[in-house]
Parts: C-alpha cells; sequence; structure tokens
C-alpha cells in the first residue's frame, strides 16, 4: 500500500506531504482544483513521462516520493535481490526527480536505477486505472494478461516465455553454425589447397631472417673473399717486410736497451701482447676467407626460398613466417572442426526439436486453462455488469488460435452485447459509460486473483449516476476490504464509501501564483464536501442533511 506521498515544485503543488490509510480512499475536489495534477505526480513513480513542464516555479527541480510498503512479496524482494538493491523489509521508497531540462534521475530506496527499473518495481505496487484506460480493452496484450490472471496462469507463462527465448536462442545458434559450415563447404577446397601450399612450404619460425643474412654473404662472396685476402697480405708479405717481422724487430731492440733506459722492457712486454693479438685475428681473417665461398648454386637456392617465403606472405596478407605459421595452423583447425560443427549442428537439431516440443506443449496446457477460465470470467463479469445496473448485457471471452510464441498460442477476444443485440467486439458494441462498467468489472476480478497491493481509480464513474453510481461505489468499497483503493470521484454516491476522504482544493499563496492543496477531512467537513457535490458551490441545509443521510446510510451498509 501508499502510506505516504511528498511532493515538492510540482506544477501548481508547491510543497505537499500526506499520509494514506488503508482500505478506500476518496479524492474530491472542484474542477480545476489540481485531481489531476496529483494524479499525474504519482504517475512519475509509475515511469511515466516527464518533461520541464512539470517543474514549478518554486526551484529548478520538482521531486516526488512515495512511501511503499509490500510484505512479505517473495518475488519482489528476489528481484530486488537480482538489481542489487537493498530490501528492508517491504518498506519501498520510490522517489523521481526531475529538472527544469527535462531531465529526470529515479531512485528506490536512495539507490540510483533506471526508469525501466522503477516502472518494473512501481507495477508490482500500484495500478492506476485512467478514464481512457478503457482503451485497453481493445489491447490483445492486455486481454490475455487479465484472461491470464483471473486463471492464475503466472507460473505456466514465466515457463512458457522462458521456453519461447530459449528455442529462439537455440535458433539463433544453429543458424550460425550451418552458416560457418555452409562456408566451410564453399571454401573447403581453397582452404585445402590453402593448407597444402604452407604444409610443402615446411616453415620454421626465423628462416627469413636466416635466409637474409647468407643471400648478402652468397651474393658478395667474391668481394668477401678477396677483402679479407687483402687483409691477410697486410700481415703478411716478405719476412723482412711483414707486420709480425716489424713488431719483432721492435721488440727485440727495446729490450736491447731495457740495460741503459728500464721503462723499455715493459714496452717490449706490451708489443709481444699486441703481437699475439694481432696473430689471433689474421687466423680468424684467414679462416673466414676459407670458408666464404662462391656459390652460385646455393645463393639461387637461398633466393628461391625467400621469393617462396615472400610470395606465400603476399599471399595471406602475413607480415611474417610466424605469421604464415598461424594462418597455417587457423586452416587446419578449421578444417578439422567441421566434424566438431557437425555434431554441434545435430545437438541443436535435437535439442530444437524437444524445445519445440516443450513450447507446443506448454501452449497446450495454457489453452486448455484459458479455455477453463474462458466461461468462468465471462459469467463473473456478467454478473458484476448486472450489479452495475446493465441486466440483460451479456460478456463473453473467445480463444483465437495464433502463431505460437512466448505467450502460448491465443489471442484473446472480449466480447458484449446489450439486451437483445448480437455479441460483437466489446470495444465496438459498447458504449462509454458500459465500457466503463466493463473495465471495472474485469478489474475488480483481477484484484481479486493479483497480489496488488494499491490501485488508484480517476473517475471511474464518469458517465454513470443514480443508482449506477451507488453500484460502482460499493463494487469499489468491496475491492477497498482487500487492497488500498483510491478513488478520485466527482460523485456523492460514491464518495460516501471511502474509510478516509481527501479534498484537493486550490488557493492563491501570497505571492500572487495559484497553488494545489489537498488535507484529509474530518466528520463535519466531510458532510460540507459530500452536500458540495450534492448541491454545487451553494451548500443548503437540505444538501447537508442528504449528505449525513448518504453517510449513515453508507456506514450502515458496512
Amino acid at each position: 500500500m501508499l502510506r505516504s506521498l511528498q511532493i515538492k515544485n510540482y506544477v501548481l503543488i508547491d510543497s505537499l506531504e500526506v499520509n494514506f490509510p488503508a482500505g478506500l480512499v476518496i479524492i474530491t475536489g472542484e474542477t480545476g482544483a489540481g485531481k489531476s495534477i496529483l494524479l499525474g505526480a504519482v504517475s512519475l513513480l509509475t515511469g511515466g513521462r516527464a518533461d520541464s513542464s512539470v517543474v514549478g516555479p518554486a526551484g529548478d527541480n520538482c521531486v516526488v516520493e512515495g512511501e511503499f510498503f509490500c510484505g512479505d512479496d517473495q518475488a519482489l524482494k528476489v528481484y530486488f535481490q537480482e538489481e542489487d538493491l537493498p530490501w528492508e523489509d517491504g518498506n519501498i521508497v520510490l522517489r523521481r526527480v526531475v529538472s527544469a531540462n527535462g531531465r529526470s534521475r529515479c531512485f528506490i530506496c536512495d539507490e540510483p536505477v533506471s526508469k525501466e527499473v522503477l516502472a518494473e518495481i512501481s507495477s508490482r505496487l500500484v495500478d492506476i486505472h485512467s478514464q481512457h484506460q478503457t482503451l485497453k480493452l481493445s489491447d490483445a496484450a492486455f486481454r490475455l494478461d487479465v484472461l491470464d490472471t483471473y486463471a492464475s496462469n503466472g507460473e505456466l507463462r514465466g515457463q512458457c516465455s522462458e521456453a519461447f527465448r530459449s528455442l529462439g536462442e537455440q535458433r539463433r545458434r544453429l543458424a550460425s553454425v550451418t552458416e560457418t559450415l555452409e562456408r566451410q563447404v564453399r571454401e573447403r577446397e581453397y582452404n585445402e589447397l590453402m593448407l597444402s601450399q604452407l604444409r610443402d612450404a615446411h616453415l620454421r619460425a626465423g628462416e627469413l631472417e636466416e635466409l637474409d643474412a647468407e643471400q648478402k654473404i652468397l651474393s658478395n662472396a667474391e668481394e668477401i673473399k678477396l677483402s679479407l685476402l687483402k687483409v691477410v697480405s697486410l700481415f703478411g708479405g716478405e719476412e723482412e717486410q711483414s707486420l709480425t717481422a716489424k713488431l719483432k724487430e721492435a721488440s727485440r731492440i727495446l729490450l736491447k736497451l731495457a740495460s741503459y733506459v728500464p721503462s723499455t722492457e715493459e714496452l717490449a712486454g706490451r708489443i709481444d701482447s699486441a703481437r699475439a693479438e694481432l696473430d689471433d685475428i689474421l687466423s680468424e681473417v684467414a679462416s673466414l676467407e676459407e670458408s666464404t665461398e662462391v656459390n652460385q648454386d646455393r645463393l639461387q637456392a637461398v633466393e628461391e626460398r625467400m621469393s617462396l617465403l615472400y610470395s606465400l606472405m603476399t599471399k595471406h596478407s602475413a607480415g611474417s613466417v610466424e605469421e604464415l605459421i598461424a594462418k597455417r595452423d587457423a586452416l587446419s583447425g578449421e578444417l578439422l572442426g567441421a566434424e566438431e560443427l557437425e555434431q554441434q549442428k545435430a545437438d541443436l537439431e535435437k535439442a530444437i526439436a524437444e524445445g519445440e516440443g516443450k513450447l507446443a506443449d506448454l501452449a497446450a496446457r495454457l489453452h486448455k486453462s484459458r479455455e477453463a477460465a474462458a466461461g468462468e470470467f465471462a459469467k463473473a463479469v456478467t454478473k458484476s455488469l448486472e450489479m452495475l445496473s446493465l441486466e440483460g448485457a451479456k460478456f463473453g471471452v473467445e480463444l483465437q488460435e495464433s502463431p505460437l510464441g512466448a505467450t502460448g498460442k491465443d489471442t484473446v477476444l472480449f466480447t458484449f452485447c446489450s439486451r437483445g443485440a448480437a455479441p460483437a467486439d466489446v470495444s465496438r458494441a459498447a458504449s462509454g459509460g458500459e465500457l466503463s462498467r466493463i473495465m471495472l468489472s474485469v478489474k475488480e476480478l483481477m484484484a481479486s486473483r493479483s497480489a496488488m497491493p494499491t490501485m488508484i481509480f480517476d473517475e471511474i464513474d464518469t458517465g454513470v449516476s443514480g443508482s449506477v453510481a451507488d453500484a460502482v461505489g460499493s463494487m469499489i468499497c468491496r475491492m477497498g476490504e482487500n487492497m488500498q483503493i483510491f478513488a478520485i470521484t466527482h460523485l456523492p454516491q460514491v464518495a460516501v464509501k471511502g474509510k478516509a476522504h481527501l479534498v484537493v482544493t486550490k488557493e492563491v499563496s501570497p505571492q500572487g501564483t495559484a497553488v494545489s492543496r489537498i488535507h484529509l477531512l474530518d466528520d463535519e467537513e466531510r458532510v460540507d464536501e459530500i452536500a458540495r457535490l450534492l448541491s454545487g458551490s451553494q451548500i443548503t441545509p437540505q444538501a447537508k442533511a442528504n449528505a449525513k443521510t448518504l453517510l449513515q446510510s453508507s456506514q450502515n451498509r458496512k
């Protein structure tokens, strides 16, 4: 139930805080006082459309906050856990903040949420029945929801929806696997050829770099060999002219001087060390010269191998041999994976067949349940309409076959006929007043089967008066025995039924702006308000007496 409502700077409401009791709560007020504004504020908590026009003149944003209590609603508790929202023993605070630029923010128990989450949670807390909701009787989804609610098909319908979702997912996976297999069949011969070429190439990581280095040596082998021979000749030559001989002679002379200049001995030793290092260098240069081979056959083989590798790299858009190896392995895996895909396809086809059977079975069970409930529901609505002074009228429910889907295979049609008329679609056969009474009867039956804690009727009595208005009031009053009902009304026959009575008024603030107020009436104020509904702005003694009689009569019926 809705325990309290706080509104700040919403259109004509500057600041409002009101607590609500359980049972039937009546809301009245003169035309233009702000009853629809109050309902609009509540609709924000249900995810309704918000724009800058709802922001009043007292600030840059408006705030609407409602405190609800849903008791031990396990389904709602699970949803809170799934959305990672705090569960406070059934106490739920919804808040909507709309800024002057039209943007809004939503909160549940002070946690920011999306408008979709706010709408989902509020839909389980409050149902707003506006004057135009009779149009929903033409909505196929609404009619199906109504019948399923009456038939208590919630769990079965949830299973059907999940089976349809799962079947759709399996069909999408099968389409993907089938497409992959068909592509592989089309490309198999080409891929096998590509894989064969890559395998025959005997690819090895780092090979191209090695070949490149070898090719540089082979293509310049003659120049390299001649250069190395020249280096050797610089070291050698005639014995008396060789670098080694000259270094030996220099060392001998320095040693001879050592008896006169001792430091020359060290210099002679350093020359001997340099000569040994130079001898080692000469040996390596000579070895390089001997190993350098002028081999045109090997050069040709290297260049052909490099040409092959570059050709494969170009063909497969690879930047290295390593990428070619990865491509080879991928082709191999793709060709080898065809068997696995074939098995996946077979498994999915089997699962889809089982899923189709399961969905068909659930749809058949839903159809059977709906078929069983349709007649009972039609009789209940017809009986309710008789109580609302539509004697002789008949309400019917027809099931028509539709394509198998998430809700089964049924389309629900509501029919209606007044006394002596032929049954037809309710949206074409019923007048505005009849549609209001049909919708009220439907809502009463839905409320008796669902866990909706709060329902708001916005002038459900439009187009009725007299005994019909009294019957409407009695029906709403009965609904209020099991749930919280808000009834915005202009009929005294309905207004006297409430457990509590709130009145909406419009006042002029000291700043000269119009503001809407709402307050709970005491017994005397309630008599005056009922009298106003009876006689208009001039409250006569006769109207007050009549109001007291109506209130007393209503209390006696309870």
